[in-house]
């Protein structure tokens, strides 16, 4: 894979909003897969920006959700289809009529992560995932352990997670769903390009088990190292503990202009 490690975190929105624009410009109506959090949000203010400059046109563009939960109903504000139309189709034009995600309301809920993972395939595949990571190197909600050939399932919350998402809740962990439909492991790595993006001291550990750490499923993120075009983009911080940190400095300064991330 590839490292890219930024000044801060605007810088690595500009960056990986810039590799979006150009694969935009080749391909119009690309398949972007995207993630919720306050991790990816620089790249969708970069990527608005962008098209309100006139910079890149993003209303042909296909928009697939990573993850969602389980018996929220869609119109829901928290739901991350109502969260990913206010931060990504809004800003950049797009109509609904381009969004895939599962449907976390389905009475048959493993038949609809598997009609997830028919119609990503029948879409012609993601040609640009973006990833977050978690302090436990968890990706979508592939915790710590999840099979790397896992396909779009349904998972439990932890009790963390759910403490941490009741802030979005008015504060009651009890609104907080208890399950969530996830993307697997095995499902995300079929995307034609994948790009994570992490910021803070807090992700050093899981980014230096996921770059220079064995591919283990206690962490889920090191399967990045099997796909063939992966990029992990990192902000000071996070690159802390990276052991090969002026290695990864070094091959993106002198890499060809033309070639991107």
């Amino acid at each position: 894979m590839e490292v890219v490690i930024v000044p801060d975190a605007k810088a690595g929105g500009e960056l990986i909003a810039e590799a979006m624009a150009q694969l935009l410009g080749s391909k119009p109506n690309a398949l972007l897969g995207v993630a919720t959090g306050s991790t990816p949000l620089p790249i969708y203010e970069a990527l608005a920006a962008k098209a309100r400059a006139g910079a890149v046109d993003a209303s042909r563009a296909r928009i697939a959700q990573l993850d969602e939960y389980v018996g929220l109903p869609a119109e829901h504000p928290e739901s991350y289809r109502s969260v990913l139309r206010r931060e990504v189709l809004e800003p950049l034009g797009i109509g609904m009529g381009a969004f895939m995600g599962p449907d976390g309301t389905a009475e048959d809920v493993q038949g609809a992560c598997e009609a997830y993972d028919r119609a990503l395939a029948e879409a012609g595949g993601v040609d640009l995932q973006l990833l977050g990571i978690g302090t436990d190197g968890h990706i979508g909600f592939n915790e710590p352990c999840s099979s790397l050939a896992s396909r779009t399932r349904i998972k439990t919350l932890t009790e963390q997670t759910r403490v941490d998402n009741a802030r979005f809740f008015d504060g009651d962990i009890e609104q907080v769903p208890h399950h969530v439909i996830t993307q697997g492991i095995g499902t995300i790595l079929e995307a034609r390009h994948l790009v994570l993006l992490a910021t803070g001291e807090g992700k050093a550990d899981a980014v230096a088990a996921t770059v220079e750490g064995p591919v283990a499923a206690v962490c889920p993120a090191s399967a990045l190292q099997l796909h063939p075009h992966a990029t992990v983009v990192v902000d000071d911080a996070a690159a802390s503990k990276l052991k090969l940190a002026d290695y990864f400095r070094y091959t993106f300064a002198n890499k060809p202009d033309w070639q991107g991330i």
